[in-house]
């Protein structure tokens, strides 16, 4: 791992492009949009256009039935409603661990007394810097929901195997989800809390 590091850390040296100035170009209540000037490695200048995100976590809440919960949600942009993992923004000044307690509890009405992160990734790399960190939690309750006002969701519990046959059959077709079912099932065949047929 030590020698892929040390590789990138050299290779960025070779490889990024180095801000020269910035414009806002718009500024809504989530989303920031940017366009910048950028030296090149070859010194060559470029524009590049990009959207600022606060960062957003998601979480795999595992029922010791081998259960886990997810929801279904109408998504504006592409008109189709999805199978996604309990997910949401980081509120700015949050801390990510306390996001993903409070959007599991808000979206699905799931307290959970064990939450570990299982990993992060970056789902818009050509024009975005949000990053999306991933918790898996265990140990869960089931409480009242309170979802945003606009906000209008489904809980959709199934088999941890469900699940990944979902996303083998392209029914979860949500990156987010994929990834973070993914990075769940990674993280607990590794530390396996209780035994969840994948």
């Amino acid at each position: 791992m030590e020698d892929i590091e040390l590789q990138l850390s050299r290779d960025l040296m070779k490889l990024e492009e180095k801000k020269r100035a910035s414009k806002k170009v718009f500024s809504g209540s989530l989303l920031h949009v940017f366009v910048d000037d950028v030296s090149l490695p070859d010194n060559n200048k470029a524009h590049r256009e990009w959207i600022e995100h606060p960062g957003a976590c998601a979480v795999v809440p595992v029922f010791e039935d081998g259960t886990i919960m997810l929801v279904k949600q109408f998504r504006y942009a592409p008109k189709k409603l999805f199978i996604e993992v309990p997910a949401g923004k980081i509120d700015k000044g949050e801390d990510p661990l306390h996001t993903a307690k409070r959007e599991l509890l808000e979206e699905c009405g799931v307290a959970c007394t064990h939450l570990e992160k299982a990993g992060h990734f970056y789902p818009a790399i050509g024009y975005s810097d949000e990053i999306i960190h991933v918790y898996v939690g265990w140990g869960l309750s089931l409480q009242p929901q309170s979802a945003d006002e606009d906000e209008f969701v489904l809980n959709y519990r199934i088999p941890f195997s469900k699940a990944s046959e979902l996303i083998k059959t392209g029914i979860i077709d949500d990156g987010k989800t994929i990834s973070a079912i993914t990075q769940a099932a990674n993280w607990w065949r590794e530390n396996e809390p209780f035994k969840v047929k994948m």
